[in-house]
């Protein structure tokens, strides 16, 4: 075995000793994807409905309890997603804690979204595909420029600074984004690849807010996606009242990490 395969095994066994003595308990098991093409929505839930055209940006407040709908109505396209605490902005999404605290960059259905103060943003309520980035961010500039002729063609950072700006924040206040719809893969060494296969026509995924937020979403390439050509398709967005989550409810009691996460809302009054 050479000295690379040697750290990256000790590594895996450090991090499993590590995972087992933070749980303390087995997580429940998840289950499998969402049918494609989404769980129909009561009509009388819908709160408003708009499509994100290919290279563009939307914000919206969302209130506890409300969810959004992401949908691939058109095709194959990755939406960038930050969020901020909407009664204290300075909170904001954290995809290192999203990671660190559940042990997994693999977000699916029954997974949460964590803020920097330990509190959970969103929970994943449904989710058809499972194939999201929490681990490369987004795309700016520079990565646009390295990748596609006839530009600038507009980007994820630049996006999200408008997007901040449109809702009385500034760039300092943008916290790494979460990329839903994006196939990124860990090769066995390490290495970041992209399954061209793991999105496709009527994936969905479903996100519950925990807390009144502020979201802004970013529909452009993702920075590893090897498609020649920059075509971002249009993406259709849904928001809407969720069903009250039941006291088993899976995303707040999958995980003792979740628990507490959770513990922590209702302890600042979320």
């Amino acid at each position: 075995m050479s000295d690379d395969a040697s750290a990256i095994a000790e590594n895996r066994r450090r991090y499993e000793e590590l995972k087992r003595a933070g749980q303390g308990h087995a997580p429940r098991a998840l289950p499998g994807p969402s049918p494609r093409g989404g769980v129909p929505l009561d009509a009388a839930a819908i709160l408003h409905r708009e499509t994100i055209p290919g290279g563009w940006y939307w914000t919206t407040a969302l209130k506890a309890g409300e969810a959004l709908r992401l949908s691939l109505d058109h095709g194959p396209s990755s939406v960038a997603l930050v969020a901020w605490s909407a009664a204290d902005p300075s909170e904001r999404l954290n995809y290192a804690d999203t990671v660190k605290v559940q042990w997994t960059a693999a977000l699916r259905k029954g997974r949460v979204l964590f803020s920097d103060m330990g509190r959970v943003m969103f929970s994943l309520i449904e989710d058809s595909c499972g194939s999201h980035d929490a681990l490369v961010g987004g795309s700016n500039a520079a990565s646009n420029a390295a990748r596609y002729a006839g530009g600038p063609h507009r980007n994820t950072r630049d996006n999200l600074v408008l997007a901040a700006l449109k809702t009385g924040l500034d760039r300092r206040d943008i916290p790494a984004c979460i990329s839903f719809f994006a196939p990124v893969v860990v090769g066995p060494e390490g290495r970041l690849g992209w399954n061209a296969s793991g999105c496709a026509l009527g994936d969905f995924v479903d996100l519950r807010a925990e807390m009144d937020l502020i979201v802004a979403l970013s529909n452009c390439p993702h920075p590893l996606d090897p498609t020649p050509d920059y075509a971002p398709n249009p993406v259709a967005v849904t928001r809407f009242r969720a069903t009250a989550p039941a006291a088993d409810d899976l995303c707040r009691t999958a995980t003792i990490e979740a628990v507490r996460g959770f513990e922590n809302n209702a302890a600042a009054g979320f």
